[in-house]
């Protein structure tokens, strides 16, 4: 199977593109069809051995339509640029027929309704001795309106006998009879001024409907050129992503900077990124380092640090800072391009709702015009002029154009998929917005959603004077010879107070027990409470060490000799806003449950910190999906929230898929909506704007169905007899165009969409007492109120821990500071604090503690 794109031209209804989608539907070897009415394109799956492109072309155009490859050229660089946007030539195309529409028509309008109104006629059509001279005048202004306009007899008659009218069919037919009973009228007149009937002559001269014809085209040009206005606004979102890449590159080669366009860049070239400038293409960095905004791709608002071995985004820019950088993906095969064609994508499919429009407006066009021949056939019955009957069944025409109908559900999910991409959410289809709209139950995976997803140090207890660093430091280098993630977490911890690793001997490991070596010449163990048993050493520290794992921390006891000198917890801690992510899912009413294969107990001490209802623990990944399916038999409606790796069956079970994280390629493959930044706050966003998406496709779906329910009785003249209530030809036209304007504008509500998040605080669990230092203040899970800010400041001048902690501490004593994390290697310093807290008061307390501020986030 292969997927091919293509431009359709000629669509301007629902019933158009449900007749291209059934045309192409009906061919041998095509699997799937998504027709898109606003970008004016069709996506095929299709099997090429039994169906080629020509036939796919050759079965649009025998529907009345035509249709072309467009197709990008793989490994081109994304540019808004790299196509022709259908919605700008949509727009430049309306603007053009509605000025020469206004041009003739409103000189038509003064024609024809002049004289009632007391506005002054040129002498030669003034009289019924010059009704003759007056009409053919009309009919003459009446042509060029039409010529402009013809795209609507063109489509719509040849549509009508293909036996599939629509919307255009019905607007040709409408004032194409208002324009073919003026001739007839003109005709009349000739014959009459002939025969000396100037009572015939002053009768048609009254009753042209020239001005009906012209003002009917002209007003549905009108409503479309805003309409297409619109349309234009709705891909804002993904335009602007399109736009972010940069149209050149600087290339190092042989020792020069050159600069080159950016699709000439391949992969391994190494590029120069300098401060200010922005990414060019997805790589790692070979060299320097910077500070990237990633706010564009990611969401995620402050800049993150990136050094040598760390993977840059496409797209992304530089704030400061000079790094090179080798190319690993380009092109089509960048972030940024995946981005832009899942949202593409995404505003290609139909939600299921749309089914129903679509169904309506495939049996819609037909009974309107049975239903405009049936009224005009009975007002004549029932011996009203055929003036007056031909009104009716002309304003029973255009009335019921069902644009409005075929707009409510496209223009909402585009617009709803762009604003999601602006805010880091991939919606993959329309259908996955539908049902995260839905959705009563939400399943989340404990590691990397829940929690950061690797271990940190969390406690240090140094039975000793030395303290915590010394203990550190000895753990550390025993450990920086094992390949333990635990490990691994220390070392990292090491480096980041700035100690020094200690030279050591003759290391071992003991399977079941820990690890051990020789540090200036005194023998050092490290381990689990089975390594302090087979030592015979009593475990002076049980209760802390027990109070940690209930915490679902891992403690790792430190021996010298037969002596135990102190205690470190290791722990993946959850996310600083997880907690808050849960307790707004519960307010949307939704039930939370915890999926994940670690031990009873750290889930169940994941599950009070994070302040989850339940959790169910030790289960495999292809449990995870049979929990799932127990949920959806009970009639849940599911969705599963998950890193998108070891959680693809369960993500592929529930309802809608929500992989979290960097949006890798396992990810994207299966889930339904991906989140680009790694915050489950950003799940809660993805169903609060499909919600969101929902309520617009809603009101759309209502007030197009309302507007033609209400809309053809008055039309047909059902309350004429009553109340002498009818419509003319015109105000039924101006009526049509603004129920379609109206359901777009509503659509474009969507662009203002904003995520709600409550802020919460949330009571410490954690004691400190005089043996428990925490290592950081980031794993203490307190979130501020929606009044607090965040601020990132450069320092230089720091070398060691020592450094770290007395900037730490200098910012701590600022009144109004709440928390504060100093990174040694990045040389930041990142400030929780009361918005009243201005950034010069920072500055002055680091400047005070003997260090400079470089630069302020």
């Amino acid at each position: 199977m292969q997927k091919e794109i293509f431009t359709i031209s000629g669509m301007t209804c629902s019933a158009c593109s449900r007749r291209v989608d059934k045309a192409v539907s009906a061919l041998d070897g095509v699997d799937e069809v998504a027709v898109n009415l606003l970008k004016n394109s069709m996506t095929v799956k299709l099997d090429e051995r039994n169906v080629s492109v020509s036939d796919i072309i050759a079965a649009v155009e025998h529907s009345g339509y035509g249709a072309a490859l467009a197709k990008p050229a793989r490994g081109k660089a994304v540019s808004a640029a790299d196509k022709q946007d259908p919605a700008v030539l949509e727009l430049a195309e309306m603007k053009r027929r509605l000025v020469i529409s206004l041009l003739f028509t409103i000189p038509l309008f003064y024609l024809a309704m002049g004289d009632m109104i007391g506005l002054p006629l040129p002498a030669f059509m003034q009289g019924t001795q010059n009704g003759l001279v007056f009409s053919f005048t009309q009919f003459l202004l009446v042509v060029p309106v039409i010529y402009v306009n013809f795209k609507f007899f063109r489509v719509g008659l040849k549509t009508l006998l293909h036996g599939a009218p629509n919307m255009d069919s019905l607007i040709a037919l409408g004032s194409g009879a208002a324009a073919v009973f003026g001739i007839y009228a003109i005709y009349k007149m000739a014959f009459a001024l002939g025969h000396g009937d100037l009572a015939t002559v002053s009768h048609f001269s009254a009753n042209l409907y020239f001005d009906s014809a012209a003002m009917i085209l002209t007003l549905i040009t009108l409503g479309k050129f805003f309409e297409a206005r619109a349309k234009g606004r709705t891909s804002d979102a993904i335009a602007k992503l399109m736009d972010l890449a940069p149209k050149t590159a600087t290339v190092l080669r042989n020792g020069v900077e050159e600069v080159v366009p950016l699709e000439d860049v391949a992969t391994g070239d190494i590029l120069v990124v300098k401060a200010g400038a922005s990414v060019p293409v997805d790589g790692v960095v070979t060299e320097g380092k910077g500070f990237l905004d990633e706010s564009a791709i990611t969401g995620e608002s402050l800049p993150l640090a990136k050094k040598e071995g760390d993977s840059v985004t496409g797209a992304t820019v530089n704030t400061s800072g000079h790094f090179l950088m080798r190319a690993t993906r380009v092109g089509e095969d960048t972030t940024l391009a995946q981005i832009v064609r899942l949202v593409d994508e995404a505003t290609s499919s139909k939600a299921p709702i749309a089914g129903l429009a679509d169904k309506i407006s495939g049996i819609f066009v037909p009974v309107v015009i049975v239903i405009a021949i049936i009224a005009t056939l009975i007002w004549m019955l029932l011996g009203y002029d055929f003036e007056f009957a031909l009104s009716i069944g002309i304003a029973v025409l255009v009335i019921s154009c069902p644009c409005a109908l075929g707009l409510a559900t496209p223009t909402a999910i585009m617009v709803g998929t762009g604003r999601g991409a602006a805010n880091g959410i991939l919606l993959k289809s329309a259908a996955a917005i539908e049902t995260a709209g839905k959705v009563d139950t939400v399943v989340l995976d404990k590691t990397g959603t829940v929690t950061e997803g690797k271990p940190v140090v969390t406690d240090i207890l140094a039975l000793e004077k030395d303290g915590q660093n010394s203990l550190l430091a000895i753990i550390a280098s025993l450990e920086k010879l094992s390949e333990h993630p635990l490990g691994t977490a220390i070392v990292k911890e090491a480096e980041k107070r700035g100690l020094a690793f200690l030279e050591t001997k003759d290391f071992t490991q003991i399977p079941g027990q820990g690890i051990g070596g020789t540090i200036d010449g005194k023998r050092y163990g490290v381990g689990n409470a089975a390594m302090l048993k087979a030592a015979g050493v009593t475990n002076a520290l049980v209760q802390q060490a027990d109070d940690l794992s209930a915490a679902g921390k891992t403690a790792l006891y430190c021996l010298r000799g037969q002596e135990l000198i102190g205690l470190m917890a290791v722990a993946d801690v959850i996310k600083p806003s997880s907690r808050q992510a849960i307790e707004e899912l519960e307010s949307m009413g939704l039930d939370v449950i915890m999926l994940t294969g670690d031990n009873a107990a750290t889930a169940e001490a994941i599950r009070k910190q994070a302040g989850i209802s339940r959790v169910v623990a030790e289960v495999l990944p292809q449990d995870k999906e049979r929990e799932i399916r127990l949920l959806q038999e009970k009639g849940k409606r599911v969705a599963m929230i998950g890193d998108g790796i070891n959680d693809a069956p369960a993500l592929a079970r529930a309802d809608v898929g929500i992989a979290i994280g960097a949006g890798t390629d396992i990810a994207i493959e299966s889930a339904d909506i991906v989140l680009m930044h790694s915050d489950l706050l950003d799940g809660v966003s993805a169903i609060q704007l499909s919600r969101a998406v929902m309520r617009n496709i809603k009101q759309n779906l209502f007030w197009a169905f309302f507007y033609n329910t209400v809309g053809i009785p008055v039309a047909a003249g059902v309350f004429y007899s009553a109340f002498g209530l009818t419509l003319s030809p015109m105000i039924a036209a101006a009526a049509m165009s603004f129920s379609s304007v109206s359901v777009v504008t509503n659509a474009l509500r969507l662009r203002f969409f904003t995520p709600v998040h409550a802020g919460f605080s949330e009571t410490e669990t954690t004691e400190d007492n005089d043996q428990a230092v925490h290592v950081s203040s980031q794993h203490n899970n307190t979130k501020g109120s929606s009044e607090m800010k965040k601020t990132i400041l450069n320092v230089e001048g720091m070398s060691c821990g020592h450094c770290s902690a007395s900037v730490e501490k200098a910012l701590g004593a600022v009144s109004g500071v709440k928390s504060v994390n100093v990174d040694l290697g990045a040389k930041t310093a990142t400030v929780e604090a009361d918005e009243a807290v201005a950034g010069a008061s920072l500055e002055k307390a680091v400047t005070d503690a003997g260090y400079q501020v470089v630069g302020i986030q």
